[in-house]
């Protein structure tokens, strides 16, 4: 199980998360390497293209993990393990960049399974603000990697290359994430489809995929913009937010599906909203994509009382099954602190054993565990709660019909 580590391809590292009680306990042998992140990894610029470079510039970071793919591949043996049954997992970024390799030609044969876990695949359709860490078309990251050499005073186009390499790394570095981000590089080169696209039109590795999300996706991002600005979601900023996202037309409808009285607070209330729109919705709409070309499983992860980061906050409202909640039920993770209750800790248990069966044969379901069906075309998945580990319907759960009848 090679895993892929997420943090909006700006930062993180495969060294937070001790795997060992998923390889001991699932039988697996589990590798985590490190990618370029960041400027260094997904700077798109013509001057960058082909010279050192095996591809056109703008994912030096997916070819990494592509290299660690290979590395698996002539090294697995060594350590007990099969090169031939190799399954590619990452969560947030790590899961973005799982949906890229799938998508990507050159990474065929490398893996025979994934499992994304909260990976914005979809693009821009859904994104909740400004282009952070989803694909975007090589036009829009070349124009942005111009304008960055640009600013760091390499603005010739025939020397461009030569000055930017000879830039220190630390004033580089502040240019990751300037509005716009790090992420995939869609057009030509490793990725001549986007994920989205791949998918739609059935050219992508086809292999058993695990895909899923948590219940709250949003909160996490809500919590932490509201910490960094000291500043609590207020009913005023909750509505500019919504002006900021949909058309205007649709925020009154949205505001009388998802009144402040409704929650909390009105932090609460944003974070539903995206959570149903950019996350519920959307991963249903992509898994019924992936299930019509590949066996899929998919879930929702529903833990309630998940623990809270160590180093973050807590909002005016319930944290819930917030974005990377999960991770602290497959690994001892340094930011979370990982199962409190029995009931807790069975879950990990129960999804340990779901990972690393799906991972060994490509079906999650045996060993006693509550029985998993595939998803076909409908909208139930597995529900991943200490509570219920069984079927729930997520379409229901994130009103994607209110979200269609307002056309996305």
């Amino acid at each position: 199980m090679v895993w892929i580590h997420g943090n909006g391809f700006i930062s993180g590292a495969g060294s937070l998360y001790d795997a060992q009680q998923l390889a001991s306990s699932g039988n697996v042998i589990v590798v985590s390497p490190n990618y370029r992140l960041g400027i260094f990894g997904f700077l798109a610029h013509p001057a960058l293209d082909h010279g050192p470079a095996r591809n056109l510039s703008g994912n030096f970071g997916l070819e990494d993990q592509q290299a660690a793919l290979q590395w698996v591949q002539r090294n697995a043996a060594a350590f007990g393990g099969d090169p031939g049954n190799v399954t590619i997992f990452g969560e947030s970024a790590g899961g973005t960049s799982v949906c890229a390799q799938l998508a990507a030609p050159g990474s065929a044969g490398l893996f025979q399974k994934a499992i994304v876990q909260s990976g914005q695949c979809a693009g821009r359709r859904w994104s909740p603000g400004p282009p952070t860490w989803f694909p975007l078309p090589r036009s829009e990251r070349e124009q942005h990697g111009v304008e960055v050499a640009a600013k760091v005073g390499c603005s010739d186009p025939v020397t461009a290359a030569e000055c930017l390499r000879a830039k220190p790394a630390a004033e580089l570095a502040k240019w990751s994430d300037d509005g716009v981000g790090s992420g995939p590089t869609v057009g030509d080169g490793m990725l001549p489809l986007s994920p989205e696209g791949a998918f739609a039109a059935g050219r992508f590795n086809r292999v058993p995929v695990i895909e899923g999300i948590t219940r709250d996706e949003h909160r996490l991002f809500t919590a932490a913009i509201e910490a960094a600005t000291g500043q609590p979601t207020t009913p005023a900023g909750y509505r500019e937010q919504l002006d900021a996202l949909f058309p205007a037309s649709e925020v009154e409808r949205i505001l009388e599906r998802y009144p402040v009285g409704r929650f909390h607070s009105a932090g609460e209330a944003l974070s539903a909203v995206v959570t149903d729109w950019a996350w519920g919705c959307a991963v249903r709409d992509q898994n019924r994509v992936l299930a019509a070309n590949t066996p899929l499983y998919a879930y929702e992860f529903a833990d309630e009382s998940a623990p809270w980061f160590t180093t973050l906050a807590k909002p005016d409202f319930p944290t819930g099954a917030f974005h990377g909640a999960e991770l602290q039920y497959l690994f001892a993770d340094e930011q979370l602190p990982g199962p409190v209750t029995a009931s807790q800790r069975q879950l990990s248990a129960t999804m340990i054993e779901y990972w690393a069966r799906f991972a060994s044969t490509g079906d999650p379901n045996g060993g006693g565990q509550p029985q998993w069906l595939p998803f076909r075309s409908g909208d139930h998945v597995q529900s991943l709660a200490p509570a219920h580990i069984g079927s729930a319907d997520l379409a229901r759960e994130h009103q994607c019909t209110f979200w269609e009848s307002l056309g996305g």
